[in-house]
């Protein structure tokens, strides 16, 4: 844990509240309790954490994580996201997961019995060979746990992994769709409110540290691979991207050396599309005072491109606020390529 603490004291500071804390990517819940209380105890001595701070942590389902949820709790994390994926184990092994259904369930009860009263689960659809039928029943046995809160999104398939050198046969585009959209009348109906793409809470149990990426706001990002988002005093903003090689991430703080393998300042118009891309994701869109705030750019400079994608139907704007339409939410991709930089 060394390496991590004096990552976050070389980018952390007291001078700037933090509301939440998110530990995630690969298996944190490998670690142990006494590992993660000793973290949360080297982030609290570094910086300042706000009274009602969100700290999750990400855990796959299983005997071992949920024998250690407990030591969790009393480390002081207070909001657990298990990664279920699929209620199907059929499904699970086709994506290479190694659990099963049964234990995802009995993994949610132990976060219950551990205390935990804030659980995410996260489902996949458009799954190898899925029907909307499957889709569905995978979100309603995720209701009937009765987590605070679903993320629902969609199976990618990303560079460098089995399923790109093997791609396997995804439902198409319209298959997809109809399993989405029962998926979301489905969570509607249970009293889940979709606040972004793919993301449904109760009242009052959105996810904090997720918000605060949609928003376009500032983030550290302590770890081997990780990123960071930083607007300084000058109106600068700064994307960090730590070593994603171990080793590398190793030896710089041998030699105590910088950990970031890259830093990149964002301009004004590659400002505005950063923030177009995380901001429309949510469904109630965003106000153009945070656009100001978040960019430095005035509200007039979006209104070429706004005119137009109202004009087809794609954005509408409430008084201040700006948001996508029902058609626009469906093609989002196309809306938020409408703000790239010239030549891009």
């Amino acid at each position: 844990l060394a390496d991590l603490e004096r990552d976050l004291r070389l980018f952390s500071s007291r001078s700037r509240e933090i509301a939440s804390v998110f530990i995630g990517g690969g298996t944190p819940s490998l670690l142990s309790g006494a590992a993660i209380a000793a973290l949360l105890d080297g982030v609290r001595e570094r910086a300042t954490l706000a009274d009602d701070v969100e700290i999750t942590l990400e855990a796959n389902p299983g005997s071992a994580d949920a024998g250690k949820f407990a030591a969790f709790r009393a480390a002081g994390v207070n909001r657990l996201s298990l990664g279920v994926q699929s209620f199907d184990d059929e499904a699970l092994r086709r994506i290479g997961r190694v659990h099963d259904a049964r234990e995802a369930e009995a993994s949610f009860r132990a976060a219950r019995d551990a205390g935990f009263d804030n659980l995410n689960l996260d489902l996949m659809f458009a799954l190898p060979g899925q029907t909307p039928e499957q889709g569905a029943a995978d979100v309603e046995r995720a209701v009937a746990l009765g987590p605070e809160h679903i993320s629902h999104y969609q199976l990618t398939i990303e560079p460098n992994t089995p399923f790109h050198a093997r791609p396997p046969a995804l439902p198409d585009e319209s298959a997809a769709w109809r399993i989405e959209t029962h998926a979301q009348a489905l969570l509607h109906d249970a009293g889940y409110e979709r606040y972004e793409v793919s993301a449904h809470a109760r009242p009052g149990r959105r996810c904090r540290h997720n918000l605060n990426y949609w928003r376009f706001g500032d983030y550290l990002g302590v770890g081997c691979g990780a990123h960071a988002k930083l607007t300084f005093s000058d109106g600068d903003v700064i994307r960090l991207e730590k070593h994603r090689n171990p080793a590398r991430y190793l030896d710089a703080y041998d030699r105590r050396k910088d950990f970031c393998a890259r830093r990149r300042r964002i301009g004004g118009e590659e400002r505005t599309f950063e923030f177009m891309l995380n901001a429309l994701r949510l469904d109630d869109g965003f106000n153009e005072s945070l656009f100001t705030a978040r960019t430095g750019a005035a509200p007039q400079s979006l209104e070429p491109r706004l005119a137009e994608l109202r004009a087809r139907g794609l954005i509408e704007r409430c008084g201040r606020r700006v948001k996508t339409t029902a058609l626009g939410a469906r093609f989002l991709n196309e809306v938020q390529a409408a703000f790239l930089p010239a030549g891009v």
